[in-house]
């Protein structure tokens, strides 16, 4: 019988644990989080207003319930947590799941400024994430600049843009709900460096931005011309055509083709193409303005800067710019790609397999693709890692619950039951204040709700 585990409990996490239980008749699976609460990214990544997306936990619990797999959260592996080489001598093999965690960055002048945050640490703050600080975001902003033209990026513009009454249905933790309720940001721009039919935003993500009420969404006609596909967009990909068409109507609505709702609207949202971000401007010791250099396609894809530029102004800059992943301890790493080294999942340093060590999801092949693109890539993972159960089986394992193990190294998992008891304490919460479930927003409040579900 093997006994794998599993470090992450993501998109990535539940699917090679399902994918494990699935194939081998014996495996048991423990699937380990660093955060006392499952999903990884769906509960902490996806936004609240997308409940469709953030039903896919129902889908995890089933795997999460299954008899032979295990949860184990609150249980960090690496520095200050389980040591990596002790996991791997307490299960016949150890599979990565963890994700992108860190942000990329313009490497502008500015960046740092006081008001000007990666877009991941406001999607954590306004998610609950119980290490995310209220940094007063949008406090006395009242233009807001979104560096990007990805689907996180149009998150953030989203809940930037909605209104206190259309949030208060989700789970949103109440301090985050009220904070944007008070926040006066009318005037958000999203800006990519290249043209609509480069964007990475997908078509339904962009469209829920013309349908937020009260709200004008407009698009430069000369900067989105600046793409050629832009012009004849009949030779793109689907997806990118049916982009480039939505951009389009909001360009004639900025010329006046258009009339929709012009001058009653309270908040607006203006998409800028063709402006890559040189610098962030000071003002009163914070972030005041955005210097951008208009660009131009370069004939092979991407772009080259004129020389012009111009300044947007903004108290608050949010950089959605992708995501980086994170060396875990002990494993070969690829500082270019942010990613670990492998061959169909199976981790290799200088050349050679190193045996029973896995990788799946982000950190193996880098944050590409949607949630789904995580089951094809767990299932050659654990291909890979089946395919060796001979050779894992014969490993020096010691006997007995490996949870004995964890404990010694003074790590107190919160097991199933106490994340039931979390999703009750935020229910009962959601009820006292009036709304339906509210999350949990903070490390002590979670663990005491987990330990009140274990007695």
């Amino acid at each position: 019988m093997l006994r794998v585990a599993v470090v992450g409990s993501g998109p990535s996490g539940c699917y090679t644990a399902q994918s494990l239980v699935q194939q081998d008749a014996e495996v048991r699976v423990d699937v380990l989080d660093r955060l006392p609460c499952p999903y990884g990214l769906v509960r902490y990544g996806v936004a609240p207003d997308h409940e469709k997306i953030k039903s896919l936990q129902g889908a995890l619990r089933t795997v999460l319930e299954h008899e032979r797999v295990r949860f184990l959260g609150g249980v960090p592996v690496g520095p200050g947590g389980v040591p990596a080489d002790l996991l791997r001598r307490l299960y016949h093999a150890v599979v990565y799941c963890v994700g992108a965690a860190a942000d990329r960055r313009l490497g502008v002048p500015g960046e740092d400024l006081p008001g000007s945050w990666p877009a991941t640490e406001f999607v954590s703050w306004y998610s609950a994430h119980p290490d995310a600080a209220d940094g007063g975001y949008v406090r006395g902003a009242r233009t807001a600049v979104v560096v990007g033209m990805g689907n996180v990026a149009v998150d953030v513009v989203r809940i930037l843009a909605r209104g206190a009454a259309e949030l208060s249905g989700t789970d949103m933790p109440e301090a985050a709900l009220r904070a944007l309720a008070a926040g006066r940001v009318r005037e958000i721009h999203m800006v990519g460096r290249r043209g609509p039919s480069q964007a990475r935003f997908t078509t339904k993500e962009l469209r829920e931005l013309g349908a937020l009420p009260d709200t004008e969404v407009l698009a430069d006609p000369a900067e989105a011309a600046l793409d050629p596909a832009y012009r004849d967009p009949s030779a793109l990909p689907a997806a990118a055509r049916r982009n480039v068409e939505v951009v389009r109507g909001w360009a004639a609505a900025a010329s006046g083709a258009v009339t929709g709702r012009p001058g009653r609207a309270t908040r607006r949202i203006r998409l800028r193409f063709h402006l890559r971000p040189v610098e962030l401007l000071a003002r009163a010791g914070r972030v005041g303005a955005v210097r951008f250099e208009r660009t131009v396609p370069d004939g092979d894809g991407g772009v080259t800067g004129t020389g012009r530029y111009e300044e947007i102004e903004a108290q608050l800059v949010l950089r959605s710019v992708g995501y980086r992943g994170v060396a875990p301890q002990g494993l070969p790493f690829d500082t270019a790609n942010g990613t670990v080294p492998h061959l169909a999942g199976r981790v290799v340093r200088a050349g050679a397999v190193v045996p029973g060590v896995y990788v799946a999801g982000w950190i193996k092949r880098g944050p590409t693709g949607v949630i789904g693109t995580n089951r094809p890539c767990a299932k050659e993972t654990v291909t890979s890692l089946l395919a060796d159960a001979g050779l894992l089986a014969g490993a020096d394992v010691p006997g007995g619950d490996p949870l004995t193990a964890l404990r010694a190294e003074g790590v107190e998992p919160v097991e199933w039951a106490g994340w039931r008891a979390i999703e009750r304490a935020e229910a009962e919460l959601g009820a006292a204040l009036g709304r339906t479930v509210v999350k949990l927003p903070d490390w002590e409040s979670l663990l005491t709700a987990a330990r009140a579900g274990s007695r």
